[in-house]
C-alpha cells in the first residue's frame, strides 16, 4: 500500500495517494484568477465603494493571485473611477488587473463599439470579455443569429488584439450550450481561438453541473482540436463549484476563476478560499506562491470585513471552527497527535487549533508576524500575547483584519508606551432638532496632555467619529503636523450579540491611510463610542508611528 506524507510529517498508509500525481492531464501550474471585485460583488447584500474596491485588490495581491478582475469600465460610475484612480492608487506587485466587458453589439462594427472602446480605455493590461456560448440565449436573449453571435466573438478579440490587448473569453453558459446542442458552443470556442484569445473560460453560469459533465466537456475540446489555454468558471448552485472546478483541473484546465470567500450572485462562485489549499497542498498543483498559503485566513477574514460580510465558522480550511475541537474524545485525541481530527495542519493556511472557546493562535506565526515588524519578542512574552488574544477575541476582538492595532498590541507586549500624547478624557454631545433628516449635529470634545501642555479642544463634525477625529487634531496637530497625511478612509460597525439588542457588544473598524501605506484598527465595547473612540486612538497613534 502506497505511504502519504501528511502536511504535520506523520507518515501514513494511504490507498488513494497515487492520485496526487497520477490524475490524467493534471497541469504543474493553475493561474488564480479572482472575481469578487466584478461577479463576487453581485451577491445581494454586498456593496463595494471604490475604496473597498482598492483595498480587497490590495489584499488579493498580498495573497498572490495571478489576475484580479476589477469591474466593468463604464458599466457604472463606481467601476469607472475605479479604473481611472488604480494606476496611480493600486501598487501590484504578484496579480495582473483585469478589465470585464462583453463583445461587440449585434449589427455594430468593433471600433464603433462603447463597451470595447472602454475596455480599451481602461487601460489595462488584460481584458475578459463575455460571449453567449448557448444558442438558445443567442436567439432568446440577443435576439440575434447564430452566425452573427460568432462574428462578435470574432470581430472584439480581433479588435482588442489589435489595440495590444491579452485576451480571455468567458464562453457563458458553455456547460449547458455544450449540453442541449455542442455544435455552436465548440464554434464560439473555434472562432475565439483563431482570433487570438489567450484563455477560454468554461462557464458553468447556472452552476447546474455535476463533475461529470465539466470532464466529459472539457475532454470533447480537446478531441475537437482547440489547443489554446482553457480556464474555468463555476458557480455553486448545487454545491458543486469547488468539486467542479478541480475536475476541470484534473483534466487539464489551467486557469480557475472564483472568489475568495465564494461570494457572488445566488449560491455563489467557487470559493477560491478551499481550491487554492485544495490543489497546492492536496493535489501537488502550483496556484498562488507557496509561501503565501499561510495567508489564506487572515486575507479571507480580513475581505470578509471590507466588504462587510460575517465570515462563515464553518467554511473549509479558513472558518474559525474548522479545526476547533470541544472538551471530550476530539480534544482528548488531538492533545496526543493532532491528525487524527486534523487532515492537515491548520497553521499551513494561516488558521489555528481551538480547544472549546479559547483562540489557539500558533506561536510560530505570531514570532513570524512579529519579526516581519522588526519587534523581538522572546518566548515568554509571545506565550503572553497568546494569552492577551485569546481574551480579547473573546470579547470580540478580530485582530486578523486589523493589523494597525495588532501591531501596536505586539510593541506594547515588549514594553513599549506611546509617547506622542495621553489622553486625559472624551465627550460626545449629538443635537437633533424638529423631525427632518439632517437635522442632527455632533459636537466632541478632547481633552489630552502632549509636549507638557494641557491641550482643550472641541469640534463639530457629521458624527461621532469625525467629531473626535477632529477634536483629537485640534489638540494635537500643531504638535504633529505628519498627520495632515492620516486619513480616515472606512469606517464598519458589526453587532456582535444581536440577541443583546441595543445592550449587544459592537465591533468597530477603522481604515486609515497615507500615501503609500494603509492600516485597520478595532475597538470593542457595548458602547458604540467607546468602541469608535478605541478604534480612531490606535489609528492616530500607528499613523504617527510610522510618520513622525
Amino acid at each position: 500500500m502506497p505511504k502519504h506524507v501528511h502536511a504535520d510529517g506523520v507518515v501514513h498508509d494511504h490507498p488513494m495517494s497515487s492520485h496526487h500525481v497520477d490524475l490524467p492531464g493534471l497541469p504543474a501550474h493553475v493561474d488564480i484568477f479572482d472575481t469578487i471585485l466584478r461577479d463576487g460583488s453581485q451577491q445581494e447584500g454586498l456593496s463595494l465603494t471604490v475604496e473597498d474596491k482598492i483595498r480587497v485588490a490590495e489584499q488579493l495581491d498580498h495573497l498572490g493571485v495571478a489576475y484580479i478582475e476589477g469591474g466593468w469600465p463604464g458599466a457604472n460610475p463606481k467601476d469607472t473611477e475605479f479604473f481611472e484612480r488604480f494606476s496611480h492608487e493600486l501598487k501590484l506587485s504578484t496579480a495582473t488587473l483585469v478589465a470585464f466587458g462583453s463583445t461587440r453589439r449585434a449589427g455594430t462594427k468593433a471600433e464603433d463599439d462603447a463597451t470595447l472602446r472602454n475596455l480599451i480605455e481602461a487601460d489595462t493590461e488584460v481584458v475578459c470579455i463575455v460571449a453567449k456560448s448557448w444558442d438558445r440565449h443567442v436567439e432568446e436573449a440577443l435576439r440575434t443569429s447564430l452566425d452573427e453571435a460568432v462574428a462578435m466573438v470574432e470581430d472584439s478579440i480581433a479588435f482588442l488584439t489589435n489595440h495590444g490587448k491579452r485576451v480571455f473569453l468567458d464562453a457563458e453558459h458553455f456547460f449547458d450550450g455544450f449540453r442541449r446542442g455542442e455544435a455552436f458552443a465548440l464554434r464560439v470556442l473555434h472562432a475565439a481561438e483563431q482570433a487570438g484569445a489567450e484563455s477560454l473560460v468554461l462557464c458553468d453560469t447556472n452552476g447546474g453541473s455535476m463533475p461529470h459533465d465539466i470532464t466529459d466537456a472539457v475532454l470533447k475540446v480537446r478531441s475537437e482540436g482547440i489547443e489554446t489555454a482553457l480556464g474555468i468558471h463555476c458557480h455553486n448552485d448545487t454545491g458543486l463549484a469547488v468539486a467542479n472546478s478541480l475536475a476541470a483541473v484534473q483534466v487539464g484546465i489551467t486557469q480557475l476563476q472564483g472568489c475568495i470567500n465564494g461570494y457572488g450572485e445566488r449560491a455563489g462562485n467557487t470559493d477560491l478560499s478551499a481550491v487554492i489549499p485544495d490543489l497546492s497542498l492536496k493535489m501537488n498543483v502550483d496556484t498562488i506562491p507557496r509561501e503565501r498559503i499561510a495567508l489564506l485566513t487572515p486575507v479571507a477574514h480580513h475581505i470578509a470585513e471590507l466588504v462587510n460580510v460575517a465570515p462563515n465558522p464553518q467554511q473549509p480550511y479558513v472558518g474559525s471552527s474548522v479545526f476547533a475541537h470541544k472538551a471530550g474524545l476530539h480534544a482528548s485525541a488531538i492533545a496526543k497527535a493532532k491528525d487524527l481530527y486534523e487532515h492537515l495542519d491548520p497553521a499551513l493556511v494561516g488558521n489555528g487549533t481551538r480547544v472549546v472557546v479559547s483562540d489557539k493562535a500558533g506561536r510560530a506565526t505570531l514570532a513570524m508576524k512579529a519579526a516581519e515588524l522588526g519587534i523581538e519578542l522572546d518566548d515568554q512574552a509571545v506565550a503572553a500575547i497568546l494569552e492577551q488574544l485569546k481574551t480579547l477575541e473573546n470579547e470580540g476582538y478580530h485582530f486578523e483584519v486589523a493589523d494597525g492595532s495588532l501591531e501596536l498590541l505586539l510593541r506594547r507586549a515588549t514594553g513599549w508606551e506611546q509617547s506622542f500624547f495621553e489622553v486625559e478624557s472624551y465627550r460626545v454631545i449629538t443635537d437633533h432638532s424638529g423631525d427632518e433628516i439632517g437635522t442632527t449635529t455632533t459636537e466632541a470634545t478632547v481633552k489630552v496632555h502632549a509636549g507638557g501642555e494641557r491641550l482643550v479642544a472641541t469640534a463639530e463634525g457629521n458624527g461621532p467619529v469625525n467629531a473626535l477625529d477632529a477634536a483629537l487634531r485640534l489638540c494635537i496637530g500643531p504638535m504633529f503636523p505628519e498627520l495632515d497625511g492620516v486619513h480616515l478612509t472606512d469606517y464598519r460597525v458589526r453587532v456582535l450579540n444581536a440577541g443583546l439588542g441595543t445592550q449587544a457588544v459592537t465591533r468597530v473598524l477603522i481604515d486609515s491611510a497615507t500615501q503609500g501605506r494603509t492600516w485597520t484598527t478595532i475597538g470593542v465595547s457595548e458602547n458604540i463610542i467607546e468602541a469608535s473612540w478605541h478604534a480612531l486612538y490606535d489609528s492616530i497613534i500607528y499613523g504617527l508611528l510610522h510618520t513622525s
